[in-house]
């Protein structure tokens, strides 16, 4: 159990994608749980990252436009080789971070895809 995605074979347990979501947001800086739809009352309107897509999206179901993907494809792979590096030494001691580079690196190409086929990325 768990999410997927189509387009890609990504996947997380809801848990490990909210926590990977969580991450980027940080990164972006901002914390979620401020934000509408995640108990906080911090507008979307206020935060300007090319991942607010992503992160101000349901965590079970819904799409992303291609519009969307071409969008957040990039920043994705940018904040992903930041917060978890290629550099597979520590992964031993935090295997999430092994799981968060990969997924998070094929979602990104499961969003190229989908934007140059001119599809959704339907969240499963």
């Amino acid at each position: 159990m768990g999410l997927d995605f189509t387009h890609t074979d990504a996947h997380w347990s809801y848990t490990g994608f909210g926590r990977f979501r969580q991450a980027l947001a940080l990164h972006e800086g901002f914390e979620l749980k401020t934000m509408v739809g995640y108990g906080g009352d911090r507008e979307w309107s206020t935060v300007d990252t090319p991942l607010k897509p992503l992160l101000d999206h349901s965590d079970c179901d819904g799409e992303l436009t291609p519009e969307d993907c071409a969008t957040v494809a990039p920043r994705l792979r940018e904040v992903v080789d930041f917060l978890w590096p290629a550099d597979t030494s520590t992964w031993q001691l935090n295997p999430e971070a092994c799981i968060n580079r990969q997924n998070g690196l094929l979602l990104a190409d499961g969003m190229d895809n989908a934007a140059q086929s001119g599809e959704h990325l339907e969240f499963c």
